[in-house]
């Protein structure tokens, strides 16, 4: 049985109850008991619509990873496992009542980070851990508009030489590609990458 990552999904659930999105939202990363995410989950909508706080809490969401899994008769079949076993993230306006039903709830053990008064984290991180395909995406967009020269000096972000300064050696502007050389142990070493995987040096 063999099994390949196909792509990432996520799978938010939004109560039902409020009519547009509160504005003091904002994204909490919640620990929980590992393999319990999805009880977890339920546990804290169910508490939440107990308590008539459904205008406090949007989208609570256990991130997900889809595989291809190959059967033995040849067959394909899809997949779901946890991206982040024992974690799932939450939107909601912190408030003292709040921050104690989601830290009360069975199957939850609290907040990453600060008990008391936790840390949001950005739309653009929610993106990177529930969708890691649209972040590679965006990536490319902003890269198709990027230029580089010979001689231009940058910082690899990604891959085996991540943080090490390169001088272009060669643009391949149709591919998207660079060749860089990158200094080892005092030897130039030519490396092939991505435009993605390199941040121009201003």
């Amino acid at each position: 049985m063999t099994e390949d990552a196909v792509d990432t999904t996520s799978q938010p659930e939004q109560l039902p109850a409020g009519a547009g999105k509160n504005p003091k939202f904002r994204w909490f990363v919640v620990h929980t008991f590992s393999m319990f995410e999805e009880k977890a989950k339920s546990a804290l909508l169910e508490r939440v619509k107990m308590n008539k706080m459904e205008e406090k809490f949007g989208e609570i969401i256990v991130p997900k990873t889809s595989h291809e899994m190959t059967l033995k008769s040849g067959k394909k079949k899809k997949v779901d496992r946890n991206a982040f076993p024992g974690y799932i993230i939450v939107e909601m306006e912190m408030t003292e009542e709040a921050n104690h039903l989601v830290r009360e709830t069975p199957k939850i053990t609290g907040f990453v980070g600060n008990a008391r008064s936790p840390r949001p984290i950005s739309d653009q991180e929610v993106l990177r851990l529930t969708s890691p395909e649209s972040i590679k995406e965006q990536g490319k967009q902003q890269s198709a508009t990027q230029s580089f020269r010979k001689g231009e000096t940058v910082k690899v972000i990604d891959g085996a030489f991540t943080n090490f300064d390169g001088v272009v050696e060669a643009v391949q502007a149709e591919k998207m590609k660079l060749r860089i050389l990158v200094s080892i142990f005092g030897r130039e070493t030519p490396v092939e990458l991505d435009y993605v995987q390199v941040q121009q040096l201003t």
